[in-house]
Protein backbone atom coordinates (compact mmCIF):
# COMPACT_ATOMS: atom_id res chain seq x y z
CA UNK A 1 0.00 0.00 0.00
CA UNK A 2 1.42 3.37 -1.04
CA UNK A 3 0.76 6.65 0.76
CA UNK A 4 -0.66 9.64 -1.08
CA UNK A 5 0.42 13.13 0.04
CA UNK A 6 -1.48 15.22 -2.50
CA UNK A 7 -4.42 17.36 -1.48
CA UNK A 8 -7.51 16.52 -3.54
CA UNK A 9 -9.76 19.46 -4.39
CA UNK A 10 -13.47 19.20 -5.03
CA UNK A 11 -16.36 17.63 -3.18
CA UNK A 12 -16.17 13.95 -2.21
CA UNK A 13 -18.23 11.55 -4.32
CA UNK A 14 -21.35 10.08 -2.71
CA UNK A 15 -21.09 6.31 -2.30
CA UNK A 16 -22.63 3.45 -0.35
CA UNK A 17 -21.30 0.28 1.26
CA UNK A 18 -23.23 -2.67 2.65
CA UNK A 19 -21.87 -4.74 5.52
CA UNK A 20 -23.62 -8.09 5.18
CA UNK A 21 -23.95 -10.10 8.38
CA UNK A 22 -24.76 -13.69 9.22
CA UNK A 23 -24.76 -15.81 12.37
CA UNK A 24 -22.79 -19.05 12.67
CA UNK A 25 -21.92 -21.45 15.47
CA UNK A 26 -18.61 -19.58 15.74
CA UNK A 27 -20.33 -16.21 16.08
CA UNK A 28 -21.05 -13.19 13.91
CA UNK A 29 -19.51 -13.17 10.42
CA UNK A 30 -19.22 -10.45 7.77
CA UNK A 31 -18.82 -10.79 4.02
CA UNK A 32 -15.66 -9.35 2.45
CA UNK A 33 -14.66 -9.22 -1.21
CA UNK A 34 -11.19 -8.75 -2.65
CA UNK A 35 -11.02 -5.96 -5.21
CA UNK A 36 -9.37 -6.73 -8.54
CA UNK A 37 -5.66 -5.93 -8.43
CA UNK A 38 -6.07 -3.53 -11.37
CA UNK A 39 -8.81 -1.53 -9.64
CA UNK A 40 -8.11 2.20 -9.44
CA UNK A 41 -9.37 2.28 -5.84
CA UNK A 42 -7.94 -0.14 -3.24
CA UNK A 43 -6.81 -2.70 -5.81
CA UNK A 44 -6.10 -6.04 -4.13
CA UNK A 45 -7.65 -5.03 -0.82
CA UNK A 46 -10.51 -6.75 0.98
CA UNK A 47 -13.53 -4.49 1.37
CA UNK A 48 -17.26 -4.59 2.04
CA UNK A 49 -19.31 -4.55 -1.19
CA UNK A 50 -20.11 -1.03 -2.35
CA UNK A 51 -19.60 1.69 -4.90
CA UNK A 52 -20.44 5.17 -6.13
CA UNK A 53 -23.94 6.63 -6.23
CA UNK A 54 -25.30 6.66 -9.79
CA UNK A 55 -27.90 9.14 -11.04
CA UNK A 56 -30.19 6.20 -11.80
CA UNK A 57 -30.16 5.16 -8.13
CA UNK A 58 -31.91 8.37 -7.13
CA UNK A 59 -34.31 8.08 -10.08
CA UNK A 60 -35.80 4.71 -9.06
CA UNK A 61 -39.56 4.92 -8.43
CA UNK A 62 -39.80 4.30 -4.69
CA UNK A 63 -43.57 3.80 -4.76
CA UNK A 64 -43.30 0.98 -7.29
CA UNK A 65 -39.98 -0.65 -6.43
CA UNK A 66 -39.12 0.05 -2.80
CA UNK A 67 -40.87 -0.96 0.40
CA UNK A 68 -40.14 2.39 2.06
CA UNK A 69 -41.04 5.82 0.77
CA UNK A 70 -38.28 8.27 -0.07
CA UNK A 71 -39.10 10.55 2.88
CA UNK A 72 -38.88 7.57 5.26
CA UNK A 73 -35.46 6.63 3.88
CA UNK A 74 -34.34 10.24 4.26
CA UNK A 75 -35.38 10.18 7.92
CA UNK A 76 -33.66 6.84 8.50
CA UNK A 77 -30.38 8.17 7.13
CA UNK A 78 -30.27 10.90 9.81
CA UNK A 79 -28.83 13.51 7.43
CA UNK A 80 -31.25 16.46 7.39
CA UNK A 81 -29.07 18.47 5.00
CA UNK A 82 -28.87 15.68 2.40
CA UNK A 83 -31.51 15.98 -0.36
CA UNK A 84 -34.28 13.40 -0.20
CA UNK A 85 -33.49 11.99 -3.64
CA UNK A 86 -29.83 11.52 -2.70
CA UNK A 87 -30.76 9.76 0.54
CA UNK A 88 -33.08 7.42 -1.37
CA UNK A 89 -30.39 6.83 -3.97
CA UNK A 90 -27.85 5.80 -1.34
CA UNK A 91 -30.10 2.98 -0.14
CA UNK A 92 -30.62 1.88 -3.75
CA UNK A 93 -26.88 2.10 -4.49
CA UNK A 94 -26.06 -0.15 -1.53
CA UNK A 95 -28.61 -2.76 -2.65
CA UNK A 96 -27.56 -2.52 -6.29
CA UNK A 97 -23.90 -3.00 -5.40
CA UNK A 98 -24.77 -5.96 -3.17
CA UNK A 99 -26.27 -7.65 -6.22
CA UNK A 100 -23.71 -6.56 -8.80
CA UNK A 101 -20.66 -7.43 -6.71
CA UNK A 102 -21.84 -10.52 -4.84
CA UNK A 103 -25.15 -11.70 -6.29
CA UNK A 104 -27.31 -10.98 -3.24
CA UNK A 105 -30.71 -9.49 -4.07
CA UNK A 106 -32.58 -7.75 -1.27
CA UNK A 107 -35.91 -7.92 -3.10
CA UNK A 108 -39.19 -9.74 -3.49
CA UNK A 109 -41.13 -10.77 -6.59
CA UNK A 110 -43.33 -13.64 -7.73
CA UNK A 111 -40.64 -15.23 -9.89
CA UNK A 112 -38.63 -18.39 -9.32
CA UNK A 113 -34.96 -18.08 -10.12
CA UNK A 114 -35.23 -14.32 -9.72
CA UNK A 115 -31.54 -13.73 -9.09
CA UNK A 116 -30.57 -15.56 -12.26
CA UNK A 117 -33.10 -13.59 -14.30
CA UNK A 118 -31.87 -10.26 -12.96
CA UNK A 119 -28.24 -11.21 -13.57
CA UNK A 120 -28.98 -12.44 -17.09
CA UNK A 121 -30.72 -9.23 -18.10
CA UNK A 122 -28.09 -6.96 -16.59
CA UNK A 123 -25.38 -8.93 -18.39
CA UNK A 124 -27.34 -8.38 -21.61
CA UNK A 125 -27.05 -4.63 -21.10
CA UNK A 126 -30.23 -3.64 -19.29
CA UNK A 127 -30.03 -1.19 -16.40
CA UNK A 128 -30.78 -2.24 -12.83
CA UNK A 129 -33.89 -0.03 -12.61
CA UNK A 130 -35.24 -1.33 -15.92
CA UNK A 131 -34.83 -4.92 -14.79
CA UNK A 132 -36.58 -4.25 -11.49
CA UNK A 133 -39.51 -2.74 -13.38
CA UNK A 134 -39.81 -5.57 -15.90
CA UNK A 135 -39.64 -8.31 -13.28
CA UNK A 136 -41.77 -6.55 -10.69
CA UNK A 137 -39.07 -6.51 -8.02
CA UNK A 138 -39.60 -4.47 -4.86
CA UNK A 139 -36.35 -3.72 -3.01
CA UNK A 140 -36.31 -4.52 0.70
CA UNK A 141 -34.84 -1.23 1.82
CA UNK A 142 -35.85 -1.82 5.44
CA UNK A 143 -33.17 -4.53 5.57
CA UNK A 144 -30.52 -1.80 5.52
CA UNK A 145 -29.68 0.07 8.72
CA UNK A 146 -27.27 3.04 8.53
CA UNK A 147 -24.09 2.21 10.46
CA UNK A 148 -21.62 5.07 9.86
CA UNK A 149 -20.64 7.82 7.45
CA UNK A 150 -17.01 8.17 6.37
CA UNK A 151 -15.71 11.23 4.50
CA UNK A 152 -12.22 10.96 3.01
CA UNK A 153 -9.81 13.65 4.23
CA UNK A 154 -8.58 16.40 1.90
CA UNK A 155 -5.30 14.50 1.80
CA UNK A 156 -6.43 10.93 1.13
CA UNK A 157 -3.84 8.46 2.36
CA UNK A 158 -4.62 5.33 0.33
CA UNK A 159 -6.39 6.69 -2.77
CA UNK A 160 -6.23 9.74 -5.02
CA UNK A 161 -9.97 10.30 -4.73
CA UNK A 162 -12.38 11.45 -2.05
CA UNK A 163 -15.61 9.72 -1.10
CA UNK A 164 -18.55 10.45 1.17
CA UNK A 165 -19.47 6.86 1.99
CA UNK A 166 -22.48 5.69 3.95
CA UNK A 167 -21.98 2.28 5.55
CA UNK A 168 -25.11 0.17 6.05
CA UNK A 169 -25.48 -3.09 7.97
CA UNK A 170 -27.87 -5.83 6.84
CA UNK A 171 -28.49 -9.47 7.62
CA UNK A 172 -27.99 -11.49 4.43
CA UNK A 173 -31.38 -12.75 3.19
CA UNK A 174 -32.15 -16.42 3.77
CA UNK A 175 -31.42 -18.78 0.87
CA UNK A 176 -29.18 -16.18 -0.80
CA UNK A 177 -25.58 -17.15 -1.60
CA UNK A 178 -23.03 -14.35 -1.54
CA UNK A 179 -20.12 -14.75 -3.95
CA UNK A 180 -17.66 -12.46 -5.72
CA UNK A 181 -18.40 -11.47 -9.32
CA UNK A 182 -14.97 -12.36 -10.81
CA UNK A 183 -14.92 -8.96 -12.52
CA UNK A 184 -14.56 -6.15 -10.00
CA UNK A 185 -13.84 -8.65 -7.24
CA UNK A 186 -11.73 -11.80 -7.46
CA UNK A 187 -12.13 -13.52 -4.08
CA UNK A 188 -14.58 -13.42 -1.19
CA UNK A 189 -14.99 -14.77 2.32
CA UNK A 190 -17.39 -14.96 5.23
CA UNK A 191 -15.29 -14.29 8.30
CA UNK A 192 -15.51 -13.25 11.93
CA UNK A 193 -14.43 -9.61 12.35
CA UNK A 194 -11.71 -10.53 14.84
CA UNK A 195 -10.35 -13.20 12.49
CA UNK A 196 -10.23 -10.71 9.60
CA UNK A 197 -8.21 -8.33 11.76
CA UNK A 198 -5.89 -11.16 12.78
CA UNK A 199 -5.33 -12.12 9.15
CA UNK A 200 -4.52 -8.50 8.34
CA UNK A 201 -2.09 -8.36 11.25
CA UNK A 202 -0.39 -11.51 10.00
CA UNK A 203 0.02 -10.04 6.48
CA UNK A 204 -2.42 -12.55 4.99
CA UNK A 205 -4.84 -9.95 3.61
CA UNK A 206 -4.77 -6.22 2.90
CA UNK A 207 -7.39 -3.74 4.07
CA UNK A 208 -7.88 0.02 4.33
CA UNK A 209 -8.47 2.00 7.55
CA UNK A 210 -12.29 2.35 7.29
CA UNK A 211 -12.67 -1.42 6.99
CA UNK A 212 -10.21 -2.03 9.83
CA UNK A 213 -11.96 0.36 12.21
CA UNK A 214 -15.39 -0.99 11.24
CA UNK A 215 -14.29 -4.57 11.87
CA UNK A 216 -12.91 -3.50 15.24
CA UNK A 217 -16.32 -2.09 16.15
CA UNK A 218 -18.20 -5.15 14.87
CA UNK A 219 -15.95 -7.53 16.80
CA UNK A 220 -17.76 -6.36 19.94
CA UNK A 221 -21.06 -8.00 18.91
CA UNK A 222 -22.01 -11.61 19.49
CA UNK A 223 -24.56 -11.85 16.68
CA UNK A 224 -26.29 -9.98 13.88
CA UNK A 225 -29.26 -9.03 16.03
CA UNK A 226 -27.02 -7.23 18.52
CA UNK A 227 -25.22 -5.31 15.77
CA UNK A 228 -28.46 -4.32 14.06
CA UNK A 229 -30.00 -3.26 17.38
CA UNK A 230 -27.01 -1.05 18.10
CA UNK A 231 -27.29 0.54 14.65
CA UNK A 232 -30.99 1.26 15.17
CA UNK A 233 -30.41 2.70 18.65
CA UNK A 234 -28.24 5.66 17.64
CA UNK A 235 -27.76 7.83 14.54
CA UNK A 236 -24.76 6.77 12.42
CA UNK A 237 -21.60 8.63 13.48
CA UNK A 238 -19.89 10.99 11.05
CA UNK A 239 -16.22 10.08 10.78
CA UNK A 240 -13.92 12.57 9.10
CA UNK A 241 -10.37 11.31 9.70
CA UNK A 242 -7.63 13.90 10.11
CA UNK A 243 -4.45 12.96 8.23
CA UNK A 244 -1.05 14.42 9.05
CA UNK A 245 2.63 13.44 9.05
CA UNK A 246 4.51 13.15 12.33
CA UNK A 247 8.25 12.47 12.30
CA UNK A 248 7.94 11.17 8.76
CA UNK A 249 5.05 8.81 9.58
CA UNK A 250 1.52 9.26 8.22
CA UNK A 251 -1.02 9.38 11.01
CA UNK A 252 -4.80 9.11 10.78
CA UNK A 253 -6.70 10.28 13.82
CA UNK A 254 -10.39 9.87 14.53
CA UNK A 255 -12.98 11.63 16.71
CA UNK A 256 -11.91 11.46 20.34
CA UNK A 257 -8.20 11.71 19.56
CA UNK A 258 -6.34 14.70 21.09
CA UNK A 259 -5.36 15.84 17.57
CA UNK A 260 -8.92 15.67 16.20
CA UNK A 261 -11.30 18.62 16.23
CA UNK A 262 -14.16 16.42 17.49
CA UNK A 263 -13.58 15.51 21.14
CA UNK A 264 -16.29 12.83 21.46
CA UNK A 265 -15.49 9.31 20.29
CA UNK A 266 -17.39 8.05 17.24
CA UNK A 267 -16.59 4.35 17.72
CA UNK A 268 -14.69 1.99 19.99
CA UNK A 269 -11.11 0.98 19.37
CA UNK A 270 -8.00 3.11 18.82
CA UNK A 271 -8.37 6.80 18.02
CA UNK A 272 -5.42 6.83 15.63
CA UNK A 273 -3.57 4.63 13.17
CA UNK A 274 0.01 5.02 11.98
CA UNK A 275 1.51 3.92 8.69
CA UNK A 276 4.27 1.52 9.65
CA UNK A 277 5.57 -1.65 7.99
CA UNK A 278 3.82 -0.65 4.74
CA UNK A 279 0.39 -0.65 6.38
CA UNK A 280 -1.74 1.17 8.95
CA UNK A 281 -1.42 -0.03 12.55
CA UNK A 282 -2.61 1.15 15.98
CA UNK A 283 0.14 2.00 18.45
CA UNK A 284 -0.73 -0.94 20.72
CA UNK A 285 -0.90 -3.53 17.98
CA UNK A 286 -3.72 -5.96 17.21
CA UNK A 287 -5.07 -5.86 20.78
CA UNK A 288 -6.01 -2.18 20.31
CA UNK A 289 -8.59 -3.25 17.72
CA UNK A 290 -9.98 -6.11 19.79
CA UNK A 291 -10.30 -4.58 23.29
Amino acid sequence: MKINSEVVSGAPRNSATVIMLRDTSQGLEVFLVKRHAASAVLGGAYVFPGGKLDDTDSALDDAAHMNMAAHALHAALHEPQTPVDVAKGLFVAALREAFEECGVLFGTAAHEGLNALVAQRIKAGQGFNEVLAELGVRLQTQALVPWSRWITPLMPSVTHKRFDTRFFVARVPEHQVAQHDNVETTQSVWIRPADALSQYWNYEIEMAPPQLMTLSHLSRFADAQAALAAARATPPPLIMPHAFDEQGIRVLCYPGDPQHSVTARAMPGPTRLMFRNQRFEPSGGLSDWLT
